[in-house]
């Protein structure tokens, strides 16, 4: 299958973790850039495989970690697939994109005007649940040091002050 394409990205290296989807082009605000695509699984499917990607990214740090997105209540997407250029596109805690799910899809737009090869990045909106198994590394002024949904982040900074009082005791 080919990749996935838009006529706003390319891919290369990136500064945040391995390859990175940079714009071609300058990208205005509220631009539907590429899809999200992969295998539908069920939730049941979708956790055990989020458990397999995530045992192999601890191995194996230098390459992704989960692709698992969800869908909706019922299904999740697994976009660990090569043709899925999307999962190429790093976490950042002061985003430039974001990801719309309508009618089955999922859709990454920009947030704001994006620059021409600036890196396409969104909020992953990880759960608190585990959250120091997936450490940040977008270097944003902005970076709490975890890949966390934003309405996390209070109750993050809590506990992190929490342990560090801890450990000064």
């Amino acid at each position: 299958m080919e990749p996935t394409t838009s006529e706003y990205i390319l891919v290369k290296n990136s500064k945040v973790h391995g390859s990175g989807v940079f714009a071609k082009k300058f990208i205005p605000k509220g631009t539907k850039i590429i899809e999200y695509v992969g295998e539908k699984l069920t939730k049941e499917q979708g956790d055990r495989r989020s458990e397999e990607q995530l045992e192999f990214a601890k191995s194996n740090p230098h390459l992704g970690a989960v692709y698992i997105f969800e869908l909706d209540d019922d299904w999740d997407i697994d976009g660990n697939f090569d043709y899925n250029t999307a999962r190429l596109i790093n976490h950042s805690c002061d985003p430039n994109c974001e990801f719309e799910i309508a009618d089955g899809h999922i859709w990454i737009f920009a947030k704001r005007d994006i620059k021409e090869g600036e890196e396409l990045n969104y909020n992953y909106g990880y759960d608190y649940e585990d959250y120091e198994e997936h450490p940040c590394k977008c270097g944003s002024a902005n970076c709490v040091g975890y890949i966390l949904e934003e309405e996390h982040w209070p109750k993050l900074k809590e506990d992190l002050e929490k342990k560090k009082i801890k450990n000064i005791q």
